[in-house]
């Protein structure tokens, strides 16, 4: 799954651009990419301007460094933590500081089920919910033909929620804090409408305490997010 969505992630963001020639007749807003001004060129939008987006999401735990180790004891060789996927819709809000920065804020919040592995053998531990607010900031280039790219570096906190342990074992989660980087565009549709592609990439060290802390686990959890949506500017 996490395969699928990168490849369908990168194939869209390449596409978008391979694509503008042949829409240039019809694409609103197109911009001639041989008059093309990076530092001058219009974005599409203005500052006061407030864009939101509705998405659905694919939530993909890349699960960097894990280990697992016994409360004041050393770490447990071959096991590692697992988070599976997740699927969910997402609403963000940008609001332009300048024609080319913004600050976007958003909301969304998926269910995972969480596993220790050893040798190709999972125990899982039970599901939970996690809630990622993301704050970044993102600079707008100027529109290319149809496509209005972005970059953006921000700070996630991630929250779990909603706590199901499996066998009845205790299961806690640390509240999570760590960086997130973003890399997406927008199309303009109809007035002030656009369709979007967005990935970001989420760096969060996440913490669990099994049966009252007599087993941890850590995981870079990390996980790479991708989006497909509408847009609305106000």
């Amino acid at each position: 799954m996490k395969t699928t969505f990168r490849t369908v992630a990168a194939a869209a963001l390449l596409a978008g651009t391979a694509f503008t020639p042949a829409l240039a007749q019809s694409a609103p807003g197109y911009v001639d990419p041989s008059h093309y001004d990076i530092l001058n060129g219009p974005t599409g939008y203005e500052a006061g301007n407030i864009l939101v987006h509705l998405s659905v999401i694919g939530v993909l735990p890349e699960d960097v460094s894990s280990h697992v180790n016994v409360h004041n004891g050393p770490t447990l060789s071959g096991y590692n933590v697992h988070a599976s996927d997740g699927i969910s819709p997402e609403l963000d809000a940008s609001y332009f500081i300048t024609k080319n920065l913004s600050l976007q804020l958003i909301a969304a919040t998926s269910r995972h089920t969480l596993s220790i592995n050893n040798g190709g053998v999972a125990q899982t531990l039970g599901s939970a919910w996690v809630l990622p607010p993301t704050l970044t900031a993102q600079w707008h280039f100027p529109q290319i033909g149809i496509i209005r790219p972005y970059i953006g570096a921000g700070i996630t906190v991630a929250f779990f929620y909603g706590i199901s342990p499996k066998n009845g074992d205790a299961l806690g989660l640390r509240t999570a804090v760590g960086p997130a980087a973003d890399i997406g565009f927008d199309i303009p549709l109809s007035g002030n409408w656009t369709a979007n592609v967005d990935v970001k990439q989420m760096f969060l060290p996440v913490s669990a305490r099994i049966n009252h802390g007599a087993v941890r686990a850590n995981d870079g959890l990390d996980p790479t997010v991708v989006g497909f949506g509408v847009g609305y500017k106000f």
